[in-house]
């Protein structure tokens, strides 16, 4: 069955425009009815959505969805695998806080008694599974499952004070690396005192800490375009410049 470009959106409950952008940026084009030579869209181009679609509720940028798709060795039933693995652990991870709140509102009314730490059950899963998801492949080649495993379950573990304290960790380290990275220099002191805040931060992931799987955590962060990215809003450069002063730190 073919459709028109209306047709295919109200299909798929996005708007023309956003079918136009696709087509723009070389991610799903229409094709030439065979009958009266309009732009439409066939069977392929409707599984090719319907891939995309699921990549975008997942949260995978355009343009790592267009590189999947244009993969030679694509498989749509591997890939329609793993979006029902990824979903169903989405819907856990809601399920979690769903249950967080009906919880919350049974404590307020006084029906029940909640503790500080379930009143964090959901917020760090979540943490923990987008993590593993946006990184978890390339940690578990580098470091091996049981070290992700185990990490993963530290974390899980924390107390609401230790979730706390990574979170006012994180935002510390930012800005201080952001001011280091202003005055220039990865040797000054303020560039080492944000890597021993990364060193800090760190060991709530890790059981062990090493000076060698550190320089290579800054590698990789210069490496990974996606870990390049997140530090490169904090200051464009500043996961070059957080890679240097880490190699200094660590001597």
């Amino acid at each position: 069955m073919e459709y028109t470009i209306n047709k295919l959106a109200k299909l798929a409950g996005i708007s023309t425009r956003t079918l136009r952008h696709y087509d723009d940026i070389g991610l799903l084009s229409p094709v030439r009815s065979v009958v009266n030579n309009y732009r439409v869209y066939g069977q392929a181009e409707i599984d090719r959505l319907q891939h995309i679609l699921f990549y975008r509720e997942l949260n995978v940028p355009l343009d790592e969805i267009k590189q999947i798709l244009q993969t030679q060795d694509f498989d749509s039933v591997k890939a329609l695998e793993n979006h029902l693995s990824a979903l169903v652990t989405k819907q856990k991870q809601l399920d979690v806080l769903i249950g967080n709140v009906k919880k919350t509102i049974s404590a307020k009314k006084g029906e029940i008694f909640m503790n500080d730490n379930e009143k964090f059950e959901g917020f760090i899963s979540k943490m923990v599974e987008d993590n593993e998801k946006a990184h978890g492949e390339e940690m578990r080649i580098k470091y091996g499952n049981d070290a992700i495993n185990h990490s993963n379950a530290m974390v899980k573990g924390m107390s609401k004070e230790q979730y706390a304290e990574v979170e006012k960790l994180s935002v510390e380290f930012n800005n201080m690396l952001k001011s280091a990275f202003e005055q220039g220099d990865p040797a000054g002191e303020l560039a080492q005192k944000a890597c021993e805040l990364h060193k800090k931060w760190l060991c709530y992931f890790w059981d062990s800490y090493s000076p060698e799987a550190h320089i290579g955590i800054a590698q990789m962060y210069v490496d990974d375009s996606r870990f390049t990215a997140y530090y490169d809003k904090i200051s464009p450069g500043c996961a070059v410049f957080l890679r240097d002063a880490l190699q200094i730190y660590l001597g």
